[in-house]
């Protein structure tokens, strides 16, 4: 009996030194601290996907920033009814009998 409780506490005591281990992230994963620092020379076009350089992708997005201000305001009027029919289409997921 003496035996078997010495056998458990090794496997007990030897499970909880190696816990540690197993938190540790894999050697090849870089820290966040050096991604930080990486500058990114490549981008992908948020439109199709496409590789791009840097300055073609600030381009790229000066283009969009440009044509989301031309867009202009929206009426509240119309901001409510969207937000109203956003409200009932979550109500038919939760009640599909409501018409």
């Amino acid at each position: 009996m003496m035996r078997l409780v010495a056998y458990l506490m090794i496997l007990w005591i030897s499970s909880l030194l190696a816990l540690p281990v197993l938190a540790l992230p894999p050697p090849a994963d870089q820290p966040e601290e050096v991604l930080r620092t990486e500058i990114i020379l490549e981008a992908r076009s948020p439109i199709d996907g496409q590789l791009m350089t840097a300055a073609e992708y600030a381009e790229l997005q000066a283009q969009i920033e440009a044509r989301n201000q031309e867009i202009g305001y929206v009426p509240p009027q119309i901001r409510r009814l969207v937000g109203l029919l956003r409200l009932r289409k979550a109500l038919r997921t939760i009640f599909p009998f409501i018409r």
